[in-house]
């Protein structure tokens, strides 16, 4: 079993959900809802795992906020 990281945002043009695990080119997808999204991108991540273990380019780390004048 594997876990992967993956980030979620929001389309302003489409409303649709987006979602990419950071450092894996190609591991992405898009869903109607939050539930669509996980569905969506957990079979691309095992469709591309069939090709064997990543090798990450990145690892997730985190998410900070910064404040702007």
């Amino acid at each position: 079993m594997h876990s992967y990281s993956f980030v979620v945002e929001k389309d302003a043009d489409t409303g649709l959900y987006v979602g990419h695990v950071p450092g894996w080119p190609g591991a992405h997808s898009q869903g109607e809802s939050l539930d669509e999204l996980q569905k969506n991108i957990q079979e691309v991540v095992s469709m591309l795992l069939e090709d064997g273990s990543p090798r990450l380019e990145s690892e997730f780390v985190g998410i900070q906020t910064i404040k702007v004048a």
